[in-house]
């Protein structure tokens, strides 16, 4: 059985984005009195839990460039390509170095989140609604989420809570992105 490139792509980033929930489950249970409200998503990087999550990250980066590629080939989107290897190299960075390399892991952390929603934003111009409403949306939730996060305005959910309104809204984008080329790799793209 011959399977698209574009199927492919989708594999990589529903398998990406599903096995990175999973293992932040497994993380968030392995690192004693870890709180979803007071501690960041890379806190789970160093301690008890480091070797799953940062192993995750680094899974999620590769299977990110890899379906980018592969993507860049079928596709030939280039904002898109670009914007989606950038969360691929952050996300394998946030991998390597945690939250002990503050600059760099900073650097990482940000290049992924904010090109999450590039990646989101640029796939609304060639995919068929309403997925194309719902990455647009998912790319707005981001960003806002992002900026309160920066400005310390945690609306009551705290700083890992409101951390995981920047993340969560960017990896689920990418399962429904990946199931959007798993589903129907001929789907026709509009002009």
């Amino acid at each position: 059985m011959v399977v698209s490139v574009q199927k492919a792509a989708g594999l990589m980033l529903f398998v990406g984005g599903a096995q990175w929930i999973l293992a932040n489950i497994v993380s968030e249970a392995l690192y004693p009195g870890y709180s979803i409200n007071l501690n960041w998503i890379s806190d789970l990087g160093v301690g008890p839990s480091a070797a799953v999550f940062n192993t995750s990250m680094i899974a999620l980066g590769a299977l990110t460039l890899a379906a980018a590629y592969c993507l860049h080939y079928a596709l030939n989107r280039r904002l898109f390509t670009v914007a989606l290897t950038l969360v691929g190299i952050g996300a394998v960075g946030v991998g390597i170095f945690n939250e002990n390399y503050i600059a760099p892991h900073t650097v990482f952390a940000l290049t992924t989140f904010i090109f999450s929603a590039v990646s989101a934003f640029a796939s609304s111009r060639f995919i068929n609604p309403p997925f194309r409403r719902l990455s647009i949306l998912a790319g707005a939730i981001v960003l806002a989420a992002l900026v309160l996060l920066g400005a310390q305005v945690h609306l009551g959910i705290g700083n890992g809570g409101m951390e995981r309104m920047v993340a969560y809204p960017a990896v689920l984008w990418m399962l429904g992105f990946g199931g959007y080329f798993m589903a129907d790799p001929t789907v026709p793209f509009p002009g």
